[in-house]
Order: structure tokens, then C-alpha cells, then sequence
């Protein structure tokens, strides 16, 4: 057992990282599609409850640091923008206010 405390380092290790990707896309996102700062915005995208929704959030981000250190940003952007942003985008459509 000597080697679970290495791979659980390992694991927050990549996930730091991942969760550092995953911010930097995010606030670009979020400036592209929304046409300003909106921090509760980003905070929903990056919060563990919207991560969970994938998997487990340390996990999530640790998947998107070993690909950014593996294959670089871009296909780490491309990994959140096939996995995470389809599901955001459909959660963000469930809170806009409706119209009567």
C-alpha cells in the first residue's frame, strides 16, 4: 500500500493543473459566448457540483491536467469543449429565466 499516498499526490498533482486549464478556458469561454465577466458564471462551470455531474471533480480536472501536459492546451481545450461545455451550455438553458 505503500504507493496510494504516490498515486493520490500523483492524482492532486494533475488535477492543480487541470483545474488551472480548465479556469483559463472557462473565463475565455465565458467572455466569448456571455460578452463580459461574469464570475458566478465561471464558478458554476468549474464548481465540483457541475464537475460531479461528469465524474468524480478531482478526477475530472486531473484527466484534463494529464492531457494538457501530455498533448497541450489546445487538446485539453478540446476536451473540455467535447465533454464539459455541451452539458454546461444545457444546464445554463434550464436557468434562463422563462417567459410567460
Amino acid at each position: 500500500m505503500a504507493d496510494l499516498p504516490d498515486a493520490l499526490d500523483t492524482l492532486r498533482q494533475n488535477a492543480w493543473v487541470g483545474d488551472a486549464v480548465l479556469e483559463l478556458y472557462v473565463r475565455s469561454w465565458v467572455l466569448e459566448h456571455h460578452g463580459k465577466m461574469d464570475a458566478e458564471m465561471k464558478t458554476r462551470f468549474t464548481c465540483n457540483q457541475f464537475l460531479n455531474c461528469v465524474g468524480n471533480p478531482t478526477k475530472v480536472e486531473a484527466d484534463i491536467g494529464v492531457i494538457y501536459q501530455r498533448d497541450g492546451l489546445e487538446a485539453a481545450f478540446a476536451w473540455i469543449r467535447e465533454h464539459l461545455e455541451p452539458l454546461f451550455v444545457k444546464q445554463e438553458a434550464r436557468r434562463a429565466p422563462r417567459r410567460h
